[in-house]
This record gives C-alpha cells, structure tokens and sequence, in this order.
C-alpha cells in the first residue's frame, strides 16, 4: 500500500491527478449522481464557466467497474436482461445490460469558442436536475421527477420542448424505466399540437450497454454528433415500439433509423434532448441547440468508398502501371499507397489519348481485388476499345471529348420510393437544403413537410410502411421529392465543373430540365415544382372542388413499338400513347378501367404490359383539371435566356427562346404526350454524346440505350438505386464520368480525411 493506492479509493485523487499533471487551476472534483453523475459533472461546469470561475472546463464521466461486485448488484436490484441485447422502449424490453465508458467534454463560453477558432459541435442551452423527494423506493423512478427536471432544462434554455427533433433518452430497456421516463417525457412535452410524431427518442445503450456513471455523456456526445452531423441516429434492437407507452398519441416515435435530419427552411435551428437518471431518483436533462444551420467545407468523419483511377498513354502502359501500383497496395506500406492513390484520383487529370480505368473502393483489400481482376481483364482484352466490369470497374482505350457533347437528363413521377438517396442527404449538405426549401413550401400551405414524407418515421408493419408508399405517391409530394434529390444530384456535380450543353426531362423532368439549363432561378423551379403537383392532385383533394370518386385515370408501361401498341389499343376507349419513350417501349394512359382491360389485352397478345405506380393518367385530358392553376403558376415565372439548350418533351426539339411562347409551351406541358425518342433523336443529331441521368431510379439512361442502339455514346446513371448504397452509387457515376473523358473537380469537399 502507498500514496497511488489511493485512487481507487478516493475519486477525486483521479480528477486531481488531471488537473496537476495539465497544470489546471479551475475546480477539480469528482461527483457522483449514480448513472447521472456525468450529467451533474457537466452542470457544475457550466456553472463554473457562467460565474466566471474559470474560461475552459473538462467534463464527463468514468465507469470502468465491470466486477462481479457490479453484476451481483444489480442482478439483486432486479435490473439485468436475461436476453442478449438491451432493447430500449421495445415490447420485449426486459433489463439492461452494463458496459464501460469514458467521455469526456471541452467546455467553453461560446464567445471564447469563436475567438479561439475552436470547433464547436453544439451549443448547450439550458440543464434542468431535480430529485424525486419521497416516493415508494429510492430504487423506483418516479416520472414527475423526471418531467420537473425536464421542464426545468427547458425554462432555462427559453425554448419550447417541442422545437427539439432527437431526444436521447436515459432509456435503460428496463420494464419499470423505460414507461416511467416515458411517462415523464409526454408530462414535460405535452401533447403534439397537430404536429404527429415529428420528435425521433432513442438511446445510445442499445449499442454500447450501460455505462452507469459515465451514461449521460454518452448520450450528450452522440445527440451533439447528431446535430453537428445533421443526422438522425438509430436505436438498435426495437422490433415494435412497447404498446404499454401508447407511443402513437405522442410527439415521439421510436428511431431505428439512421435518417437525414431536414430543417425547413426559417425554421430555427435544430435541437435535442439528453436525459440521464440516478439511483436515488437524481434527475438531469440537457438541452442543445446545432452551432450552424449547416456546413460549406469538411465536416464528416464517416469513411466512405473512394476512387481509384489509374491512367497511362497506352492499354500496354496502363496494365504494367496496374501491375505495379497492385504490388505496392500489397506491400508492406499498402494503406499509405491507399491513401495516395485515391487522394490523385479525387479530380485527375487525365490527357483524352491516355487509356484509363477506375473503380471505388471500401478499403485497402478490396482496391487489391478489384485492381487485380482489371489486371486481368486488360490481359485478356488487350486491344478493346472499352469494357466494363461486373463488379463494377470501367475501363477505356482513350476518353471522349466532352466539349459540346454533354447531355443532362431528368426523370420523371414514378421513379420516387421511400427513402431514396437517405445516405446521400445525410452526406451533402446541398441536398439537405433543397428539402428542407421544399418543407417550407409545404408548411406554408399547412401541409406536413417533405422530408416527412419522404424520409419518415420508422414503421412496424407492412400496412404502416404501404401507407407511407401511398403519401408519397400523392403528385405533390412525388414530384417534389423527385425534383429535389434531381436538383441536389446536379448541384453535386455543378460545383465540381460540371456544365452541360444540353438538358431533357422526361415527363415532370422537363422542369428539372429548364433549372439545370439555366431558364428557371431556384427559387422559381421549387415554386413551380410544388404548383404542378398540387395541380395534378384529383379535384376535390386539395381545396374541395370537383366531384367525388373522380377518375384521374392511370398508367400502364408497355415493351413495344408505338406503331403496334397503338393498333392493339384502338378498341380501348379513351386509352393512348402518352410517352413514346423509346424503339421498344411506350407508357399508355387513360380510363383506370380501360387501361386494366388494355393491359390484359396487351399481355395475352404477347407484350409485356405493367401498370405504373402514378396517381393519373398524365399527358392526357384526364388531368385538363390541372391546366388552369399550373399555366397561373407559370405565368408570372421569370424565363431567362438559357446556359444550355433545353429540349421539349411536346415537340421534341429546343424551348423557344421567346419567354411567351416558352411559357406557354411548359403551361401545355401537363395535356400533351412525351416524345422522348424524338427529344433524343434531336439531342444526338445536334451533338450530344454523353448523357448524364440525375434521378432516383436508372430510367432515361435505359431509353437511351434502346433509342441510340448501335450508335457510338456514353450514358452514366447518377441515381440510388433502391437496396443499394446510394453513396457508393453516386461515386461510382462519378468515376464512370471521368473514365469517359468528363473533367471534375473534387466532387466531396465536406469528407474530413484524417
């Protein structure tokens, strides 16, 4: 025994030992809350820098003590799990299960932050404690408690409950706390004012355990991550919310989801919650406020897949470059090879006569894998002038010249699905802001957000997860949320150089079109965006006009020429062509009956016929009800004069440059068929080579394919795929882009590379 025994008996010896070895001269001390301690630590720092005490304070929590000791403890209480996963708020919650931590904060006055140049993660606005008082055991939580604390933190923060959109909960997954700080939270927030369950609650124990004393900064460091981050994180382990909480009546939903966190646009700033509990019934809640709506240069620290392009002035030359930058991946210093190959292909230069492949990768050893089977391949296909891989590598003999070739496409209603391009919101912050543009739009109106919509609550059912199909198939919110992640898409590659020389729309893409070439502002395209949706909407859904049950008609995709399609639907009275698409394949529309009879009809005579997941029978006389209040939304748009040529779906040639007679050719858009194949006919007759889909799903890249059969192009889908990584798909377009020969800067610059 001597003086360094003493720590594990005295606590403060460790706080103190800090403080002398860093040579600090504030308070030094160790608290103990129980499973709130780190949470009382942070308050009696922030006390310390709000008196003016000190101007820096270090605060958080240590609990390293897994001993059997810890075990009989609570197994005695009773709190343990006898399962194999803590499941917060979960039906089958039953315990918790321990772990250990360490975290710690830097704390300052945020005046201090900003004139350091510091990086701040979040702001804390106000911590409310409270104890209990006399209840029926020191052991139970009590909810009026836990709400007194709450409402306090909120009190001093001089913000409503209400305004946050995470809070982490204390959320031990035990059957006495979980209800009680449920019970606790709906006290403090109230009911949901007409809002629904637009507040994610979750807790970061169902991924690391409880780390008893030091479980309140876990929770503080992921909420100010989640809000630094603009990222809503899941809670693990929840297969269907605990029905005893009657979740559904609250503000709250369980989040099991790592989702984008949209802002509307004038909105205020986001904000969450942080709870931690004590044996003992200590209570402490934080609020905290996001330091910036949003960020312009590196911010993530997540890893993502990284490019690999490699270049030589010949096929030979590049295949002995591949063999040698192959042998130093597997060398001894691989990962630093890694690194400098894909830092020179983020925006390379590569002279059009070189030949040139590329690829993304996740990591050192598969780079190594998918090198080697280009290796491969380049041996076997030595005198190729272009191939590319399953696996998802692209290689050229020499590049395209880019220079009055590039075409720019858009999708249109029917690519939407739930979800789509989440990881990508969540990675780039101009995405996030053309949704969180859009939800103001909406709100406006008094109708819930997009990204509500289109990024929803977590669902435990297949009738739940139908309805939320269903919302989104509304024209409003599927148009808008299709021009939004087009318009994100594109402003993606814009800032990295991308410019085109032409721009097409299929359908509702013609709008997307005219922003990207330059005719409509941003502020005008989303306006737009959002009239025409509303306009298709059925009469009687929006504003009450029009009678009931009324037929907006339907739409069918059918594999076939438009000459035979035609002849086959003759008898089918109302039903046409709405979209010549492509050589082999056309869009009827018309009657919802009529065109189930046509598709019946179309399959038993040998085509392929499949209804459409769209809510009318567009380009017809079927939505005539929407003519009027688009072609008033058009009318006191601002056209100007275009950055590239702009292609119609009505005529299949370039937009007017006259601004009336341009406007009344988008106003007429809505009753007039699609010809596509004419749009590309004319586009590749003018010059056009490369063609570049921004969209949800991989749609007019494929026309393009079927039109330009035999012809010498290049089409790049720059779409999330459903089911895949919507990230990994972006990067992958991107190489595709710059193997063809398309020059682009760094198209990432929010990755923070370490």
């Amino acid at each position: 025994w001597n003086e360094n025994a003493f720590p594990g008996l005295l606590g403060n010896v460790i706080a103190g030992r800090i403080a002398n070895r860093f040579d600090l001269g504030g308070l030094n001390s160790v608290v103990d809350a129980a499973c709130a301690s780190s949470l009382s630590a942070l308050k009696m720092a922030v006390s310390q820098l709000a008196e003016g005490s000190a101007d820096m304070m270090i605060a958080g929590g240590v609990d390293t003590d897994n001993s059997p000791f810890t075990f009989m403890c609570f197994s005695k209480t009773p709190a343990f799990s006898q399962g194999e996963a803590p499941r917060p708020f979960d039906a089958d919650a039953d315990g918790m299960m321990v772990g250990e931590g360490i975290g710690m904060v830097l704390l300052k006055r945020l005046a201090d932050a900003e004139r350091d140049g510091d990086r701040v993660y979040a702001i804390i606005r106000g911590i409310g404690a409270s104890s209990d008082g006399r209840y029926k055991s020191i052991y139970a939580p009590r909810p009026e408690g836990q709400a007194l604390a709450t409402q306090r933190a909120y009190e001093q923060a001089g913000v409503s409950p209400l305004s946050v959109g995470l809070v982490e909960a204390h959320g031990t997954g035990t059957r006495a706390g979980d209800p009680a700080e449920f019970s606790g939270l709906v006290q403090a927030f109230g009911p949901a004012n007409g809002r629904g369950q637009h507040i994610a609650i979750g807790s970061v124990k169902s991924q690391i355990g409880h780390t008893k004393a030091a479980a309140g900064v876990a929770g503080l460091l992921k909420a100010a991550l989640a809000l630094h981050q603009k990222v809503l994180p899941p809670t693990n382990n929840v297969e269907r919310p605990n029905p005893k909480l009657e979740i559904g009546k609250t503000p709250f939903y369980v989040n099991t989801e790592t989702r984008p966190w949209i802002q509307p646009e004038g909105e205020g700033p986001r904000r969450a919650g942080v709870s931690a509990f004590g044996f003992g019934g200590t209570n402490f809640h934080v609020v905290l406020e996001e330091y910036q709506p949003d960020h312009d240069g590196a911010y993530r620290l997540h890893a993502v897949a990284q490019p690999v392009i490699l270049q030589a002035a010949t096929p030979a030359d590049l295949l002995i470059h591949c063999e040698k930058v192959l042998g130093a991946l597997s060398g001894a210093n691989g990962a630093d090879e890694f690194r400098r190959v894909t830092a020179a292909s983020k925006a390379p230069e590569i002279p059009l006569t070189a030949a040139r492949l590329g690829f993304v990768a996740d990591s050192l050893g598969e780079a190594a894998i998918l090198l080697g089977q280009a290796i491969a391949t380049l041996r076997v296909r030595p005198e190729a002038d272009a191939w590319d891989h399953p696996r998802g590598i692209w290689y050229r003999s020499a590049g395209l010249d880019p220079t009055g070739h590039l075409v720019a496409l858009f999708p249109g209603q029917g690519a939407q699905y739930l979800g789509m391009g989440s990881e990508l919101a969540m990675s780039f912050p101009p995405l996030r802001e053309t949704i969180g543009r859009l939800d103001r739009l909406f709100l406006d109106e008094g109708s819930p957000p997009l990204s509500s919509v289109l990024y929803p609550p977590p669902v435990f059912d297949q009738e739940a997860v139908r309805a939320q199909e269903e919302s989104l198939m509304a024209t409003d919110y599927a148009q808008a949320s299709i021009g939004a992640l087009s318009a994100g898409l594109f402003t993606l590659l814009a800032q990295a150089g991308f410019r085109p020389d032409f721009t097409a729309g299929h359908s509702f893409g013609e709008l997307s079109a005219l922003w990207a070439g330059g005719v409509l502002s941003d502020a005008d395209f989303l306006s737009v965006v959002k009239a025409r949706g509303k306009a298709l909407r059925p009469p009687g859904e929006c504003d009450g006009e029009g009678p009931d049950g009324f037929d907006v008609g339907t739409m069918a995709a059918v594999q076939g020429a438009r000459e035979g399609v035609e002849a086959e639907i003759r008898g089918f009275s109302g039903v046409i062509v709405a979209n010549d698409n492509s050589n082999t394949q056309v869009v009827i529309a018309g009657p919802k009956a009529q065109v189930r009879a046509a598709v019946e009809a179309l399959n038993a005579r040998g085509f392929k016929a499949t209804l459409l997941p769209v809510s009318a029978a567009f380009h017809t006389s079927a939505v005539s009800h929407a003519s009027k209040p688009f072609a008033a939304a058009v009318a006191p748009t601002e056209f100007h004069q275009p950055r590239a040529v702009v292609y119609s779906n009505t005529t299949g040639q370039p937009y007017p440059l006259d601004t009336g007679e341009a406007k009344e050719l988008l106003a007429n858009h809505i009753l007039k068929p699609v010809l596509f194949r004419s749009q590309i006919e004319s586009i590749y007759a003018s010059g056009g080579r490369i063609f570049v889909e921004f969209g949800p799903r991989r749609i007019t890249t494929g026309l393009v394919e079927d039109i330009l059969t035999g012809r010498p192009y290049v089409a790049v889908a720059l779409n999330p795929s459903r089911g895949k990584s919507s990230d990994r798909q972006f990067r992958e377009a991107v190489v595709q882009l710059r193997v063809a020969g398309v020059s682009l800067g760094n198209v990432d610059p929010y990755e923070d590379i370490r």
